[in-house]
């Protein structure tokens, strides 16, 4: 068992790492818990267009490693390790990584959130390569292109409709003939001409020789099979927050999302902070998520500072050398 920690981040994406870094700035001495597979979905992103500071694009695991850098600049430490259990019915929080136990009086969960896959091999093969879960993060890479969306719900037609401004062709690709999306997002697909709908029908296989060439689709009904030649495939079918952990603790709604209150990111238990995809299902992008993290940051610093009876003035007064942005 460890000395208790001023703060914990659980996750190692741009939302934790951001809130690492601040907080390592306000001398908190954080611990950052990241997982094996750390720096979230970037790290399985080929190139990042659209954050801010990269004029020329940035692979995303090249970024995800800006970040990590940066807060390790500042004394954070970090456990390249799983999160196995933790502790929130009492002060200091525990937090178990295996048998080793950390104590915290401040938590940031930043565990983020998981595309769900069709579970296709090529989903593997092709990701970056024209397999995508995220039409804002990628549509731009396929001007002119004919394009695949999979799925029948709002995130869908919200994704058919954005890549129609960079595809020639996007046809949307759903399993049953009724879709989940909401009135005015389907008649929103519908109305845009480049749209074309395809239903009762699944993606079997994804096909091409180094990148994306086409699909092979099936009828659910009849069981006929068709190649259909595309440069992208966008699976739109959901995400899940990574709460599995947190859930029988937290306050959560329908979908497991962490809800935070009060235009911040503070959850139902004071001290315990919630930042990036793992309570944002609406935007989730690296740039929000890095966002919250600071938010996160700032919060638990001046959550520390109250109970030690002044407020919170580390992470907002500027450094002699440089002043913050």
């Amino acid at each position: 068992m460890n000395d208790v920690r001023e703060l914990i981040v659980i996750g190692g994406g741009p939302a934790g790492y951001t809130a690492a870094l601040y907080a390592a700035r306000a001398n908190l001495s954080p611990l950052v818990i990241e997982g094996f597979q750390w720096g979230g979905q970037l790290m399985i992103t080929s190139d990042v267009e659209n954050y801010p500071g990269y004029p020329e694009g940035v692979m995303g695991p090249d970024i995800m490693a800006d970040f990590r850098r940066q807060a390790e600049r500042f004394g954070t430490e970090f456990v390249t390790d799983d999160v196995t259990r933790i502790e929130l019915g009492e002060r200091p929080f525990r937090v178990w990584v295996e048998d080793v136990e950390y104590r915290a009086k401040t938590i940031v969960i930043a565990t983020g959130a998981s595309a769900r896959w069709l579970g296709l091999e090529g989903e593997q093969t092709y990701q970056g390569r024209g397999v995508s879960a995220c039409a804002t993060c990628d549509g731009a890479f396929f001007k002119d292109c004919e394009l695949i969306v999979v799925g029948g719900g709002d995130t869908a037609m919200e994704e058919a409709t954005f890549l129609t401004r960079f595809a020639r062709k996007v046809t949307v690709v759903h399993r049953r003939d009724e879709f989940r999306a909401s009135p005015i997002m389907l008649d929103r697909a519908r109305q845009n001409d480049k749209i074309e709908f395809v239903t009762n029908a699944v993606v079997d296989e994804i096909t091409g020789d180094g990148k994306v060439e086409g699909v092979v689709l099936r009828d659910t009904v009849t069981g006929r099979t068709w190649k259909q030649p595309v440069r992208g495939v966008f699976v739109a079918i959901g995400h899940d927050p990574n709460t599995k952990l947190f859930v029988d603790q937290l306050d959560h709604d329908d979908a497991g999302y962490l809800i935070t209150h009060g235009g911040s990111t503070a959850t139902n238990i004071p001290g315990v902070f919630a930042a990036g995809d793992v309570q944002d299902h609406t935007y989730r992008q690296a740039i929000t998520a890095a966002g919250s993290g600071c938010m996160a940051a700032l919060d638990a610093e001046r959550f520390l500072a109250a109970e030690e009876g002044h407020e919170g003035t580390a992470l907002t007064a500027p450094r002699p050398e440089a002043a913050e942005v």
